[in-house]
C-alpha cells in the first residue's frame, strides 16, 4: 500500500503509521519459509469490538449453567437453559443447525470427546464429568468456550484428568505470544499431558474464531516448536486441547454422526478459551 493512504485495517490512521512494520515482518517471515496469516486472518479494532461484545454474552450463558448443574439434571435442561438465555440477550446459540447440528450446545459426557447431543435421555449422575461447550452468535460476531464440570463427587482418575487438562491450556496459554508459532502451543500441550500419561487427540483441534463460527488457522496440539502459522498480532482462535486418559484414539457415533467417544472408553475432559493475540501478549477472551 501507499504509506500515506489510510491502513487496510480500517483504523483510520495512516499505512506508514500503522500496520506498515506489520506487513514488512510478515513479508521476511515468508521469506523465509515460515507460515503467516493473510490480513483476512487479522481481526480489525471495530471486529475486536464488537467480538468481545459476543464473547461477554458466551461466558455469561456458560456462567448459567454453572449456576445450575447438578445430578439429575438432563442434557436437555442444559440445552435448554443455552438457549433462552442466549435468545433472551439478543444472541444465537452457534451450534443450533450448524451443518444439521440439532441442539444449542454440546454436552460430552465420560468417554465422550465432543459433540455430545444433549437428550431428554442423558442424565447426569453422581461421578459423571461433562464438557459444556457454548459458542455465541451476537450481532454476527462469534465466540466459542467450554468447561469441565464435576457431577457431585467424581473419581481420583476423574479429578486428575480434568486437572491435567487445565493445565495444558494454562501452558498453551502461557505459549500464545505475537510472533511465536502455533507449534508452540502445541509442543506445551502434548509433553505435559503425555509425561502425565495421557494423550491429546489428533485430527480435532482448535481454530480461528470471530467472524465465523470455525475459521483458519487449525490448531493443533501435537505440533512442535517453532512450526505452524505464525502468530501475529490481531489473529483470534481458540486453545481447546481435548485430554484423554487413554489412547488418542476415537470413533464417531454412527447414529447421529457428530459424538465422538474415545475408542477404549476411557474418559476424555477438554476446556477451551478463546484468545487474541495482541501487540504485547495475549488477551483472553472467554473461558
Amino acid at each position: 500500500m501507499e504509506p500515506n493512504k489510510p491502513c487496510w485495517c480500517g483504523s483510520g490512521k495512516k499505512y506508514k503509521k500503522c500496520h506498515k512494520n506489520f506487513d514488512e515482518k510478515l513479508h521476511i517471515l515468508k521469506m523465509q519459509g515460515h507460515i503467516v496469516p493473510d490480513h483476512s486472518l487479522i481481526k480489525t479494532p471495530e471486529q475486536i469490538r464488537m467480538i468481545r461484545r459476543s464473547a461477554d454474552l458466551n461466558t455469561a450463558v456458560l456462567d448459567q449453567v454453572a449456576a445450575a448443574i447438578r445430578p439429575g439434571m438432563t442434557t436437555q435442561e442444559i440445552d435448554d437453559i443455552v438457549y433462552t438465555f442466549t435468545t433472551e440477550n439478543g444472541g444465537i446459540p452457534a451450534p443450533l443447525n450448524y451443518e444439521g447440528f440439532p441442539k444449542s450446545v454440546c454436552t460430552s459426557i465420560n468417554d465422550q470427546i465432543c459433540h455430545g447431543i444433549p437428550s431428554e435421555y442423558d442424565v447426569l449422575e453422581e461421578g459423571d464429568i461433562v464438557n459444556v461447550d457454548v459458542s455465541t452468535i451476537l450481532d454476527g460476531y462469534f465466540s466459542d468456550a467450554s468447561r469441565m464440570f464435576a457431577i457431585g463427587e467424581v473419581s481420583d482418575e476423574a479429578k486428575r484428568l480434568i486437572k491435567v487438562t487445565e493445565e495444558c491450556v494454562e501452558l498453551g496459554l502461557a505459549q500464545a505470544r505475537p510472533w511465536g508459532f502455533l507449534g508452540d502451543i502445541g509442543e506445551a500441550v502434548n509433553t505435559h499431558a503425555t509425561a502425565n500419561g495421557c494423550s491429546v487427540v489428533r485430527d480435532i483441534g482448535g481454530h480461528g474464531v470471530g467472524l465465523e463460527f470455525h475459521e483458519d488457522p487449525f490448531v493443533s496440539y501435537v505440533t512442535r516448536k517453532g512450526t505452524e502459522m505464525v502468530m501475529a498480532p490481531g489473529m483470534m482462535f481458540t486453545i481447546e486441547p481435548m485430554i484423554n486418559a487413554g489412547t488418542y484414539e476415537y470413533t464417531v457415533d454412527e447414529d447421529n454422526g457428530w459424538t465422538v467417544y474415545t475408542a477404549d472408553g476411557m474418559l476424555s475432559a477438554q476446556i477451551e478459551y478463546m484468545v487474541l493475540i495482541t501487540e504485547d501478549g495475549v488477551e483472553v477472551l472467554t473461558k
